[in-house]
């Protein structure tokens, strides 16, 4: 019977096993969420999902193998087995509200919205649009899909429209975990763990517990031995452009951003518009009058930095191809001149970009700068910043 669902999760990217897809066959056999929607789904999640990147994919598999209940006939249900009434009363009653219990109550109540459901699946022969008797979609009968009712039970339908149905058999509840979403701080930090390269140096405050065991041994007597505390070595220098069509990624950039922050030690961070030329700056209330040179960055910070940049990289090419090309000012030198001089300076770098990849070939600017970066141009979701930083580790 749950085979489908397996072969859902399967084709749907779950790295699912055999002996999992049994686990979950004999837990249900032993009763542990019989009747019970939301135990049945929570029980087969957590029974087959190892990793919390792949919820979103679940999510969508078990929507495709649960889904398509519109297809079923009256026929059908009527020879399905009676479920007890009151596993169907609690079931409903939880997703109500007082208001809309008074209301059904002033229909004739429960056992009377449920005999009207049994006497219209036997009325009714094949699939009903429209109306509001017949159980079907688009109307405001309160059984079916794709309508409108204040206490409709939903049958067969992707998601709610009107959030008003008394019960939900379909309704995702969650959709940030995929690794190819755009996520929070939290998940963002994971994959910057994946620069880390740690050290040990400053004062020795930390309880060193192996020579602490290991000279006590040899010693004879207890003796205590200390080290410095164990940093994330690894330095950064971080490059964000800010403004213009960049104003659409403020939420995503800002996440990164605090991640890196709270992440590295050692970051420095420089803002810059559209393209890199001659000056950056700290403060973009302050960009006009409090402009640092590009050369005293690049002289600044040494080759064992790491180079990111962030931005869409979009932008009329000759910003990037021409002196005099920027959109603000007037620029002595090409924007790819001073690209190339950021790339040779710090031999590790990469371009994360919040456009999606799909939409990049389109764009003729970010095809440019991903030849002047040797194609190290990354999507800014989780898996784009997890593939960038095991390139610049």
């Amino acid at each position: 019977m749950f085979l489908p669902f397996y072969q859902s999760l399967k084709r749907g990217g779950v790295p699912v096993s055999l002996r999992e897809y049994l686990s979950f066959l004999e837990g249900l056999a032993a009763g542990l969420c019989t009747y019970d929607i939301d135990g049945f789904y929570y029980f087969a999640r957590a029974a087959m999902v190892k990793d919390e990147r792949f919820l979103d994919r679940f999510d969508r598999a078990f929507s495709e193998a649960f889904s398509g209940l519109e297809a079923i006939t009256p026929e059908d249900v009527l020879e399905a087995v009676d479920l007890p009434e009151d596993w169907l009363r609690r079931e409903l009653e939880k997703h109500l509200s007082e208001e809309e219990k008074a209301r059904i109550e002033a229909l004739g109540g429960f056992e009377a919205l449920m005999e009207t459901l049994k006497k219209r699946l036997e009325d009714q022969k094949g699939r009903h649009q429209g109306g509001s008797k017949w159980i079907g979609t688009g109307g405001t009968s309160p059984f079916g899909a794709y309508g409108y009712n204040p206490e409709g039970v939903r049958i067969g339908q992707s998601e709610s429209r009107h959030q008003r149905a008394a019960k939900v058999w379909d309704k995702r509840e969650f959709r940030d975990f995929d690794d190819t979403v755009e996520l929070g701080t939290r998940n963002i930090k994971v994959a910057l763990k994946r620069l880390r390269q740690w050290a040990r140096h400053g004062a020795h405050e930390e309880l060193d517990l192996p020579g602490t065991i290991r000279a006590s041994a040899e010693a004879g007597y207890i003796d205590v031995k200390t080290r410095p505390e164990r940093h994330n070595a690894v330095k950064v220098v971080l490059f964000l452009d800010v403004g213009g069509s960049m104003d659409a990624h403020v939420k995503l950039v800002e996440e990164l951003f605090s991640a890196a922050k709270s992440e590295f030690k050692h970051l420095e961070h420089w803002y810059f518009h559209n393209c890199l030329y001659e000056g950056v700056w700290k403060s973009n209330q302050r960009r006009w009058n409090e402009a640092t040179p590009t050369w005293d960055v690049l002289h600044r910070y040494g080759p064992d930095y790491k180079c990111i940049f962030v931005g869409d990289a979009s932008m009329s090419p000759y910003e990037i191809t021409h002196r005099g090309g920027a959109n603000e000012h007037w620029n002595d030198e090409a924007g790819h001149v001073w690209l190339t001089r950021a790339r040779e300076q710090w031999p590790d770098h990469t371009w994360l970009n919040p456009i999606p990849e799909r939409h990049w070939p389109y764009t003729q600017s970010i095809q440019i700068i991903r030849e002047i970066f040797e194609d190290r141009m990354h999507p800014l979701t989780l898996e784009g910043i997890t593939a960038a930083m095991k390139e610049l580790g």
